[in-house]
């Protein structure tokens, strides 16, 4: 009978946290869908300096924006390792490129790279913008 009741509470404790995870995914995904989209398509023509947080520090790099469309980006400096952070940041600048937009998702393993790279490319477009 004790067994019995240790897996009765055992089973609760593992639902309870199932229902707690599928909540805090829910809450994710409805911060995601309010997420500011920003894409080159409103931005004024120029070269534009943004700077996002990385793993090893700052980024900055400058965004070249013509006719509505992202036409290049140059790091200007960063510390991330070329073989993770620095890898995932290439892998990134061609996705910007070709969607013109900063709004994707972070590779996986370079995370903090990614989201200080994608960071970055918002904040230059927000000053296109402005």
């Amino acid at each position: 009978m004790r067994n019995f009741l240790l897996v009765l509470i055992a089973l609760g404790l593992l639902s309870g946290c199932a229902a707690f995870k599928n909540r805090t995914q829910t809450v994710n995904r409805f911060t995601e869908f309010f997420r500011e989209t920003l894409s080159a398509a409103d931005c004024r023509d120029g070269v534009w300096e943004g700077i996002g947080q990385g793993y090893r520090g700052a980024i900055r790099l400058r965004v070249s924006i013509a006719d509505g469309q992202i036409q290049g980006i140059e790091f200007d400096d960063h510390n991330e390792d070329p073989a993770v952070g620095g890898a995932a940041m290439e892998e990134l600048l061609d996705l910007v490129l070709e969607y013109n937009s900063a709004d994707l998702d972070a590779v996986s393993g370079a995370t903090e790279s990614s989201a200080g790279f994608l960071t970055a490319v918002e904040n230059a477009l927000r000053s296109a913008r402005e």
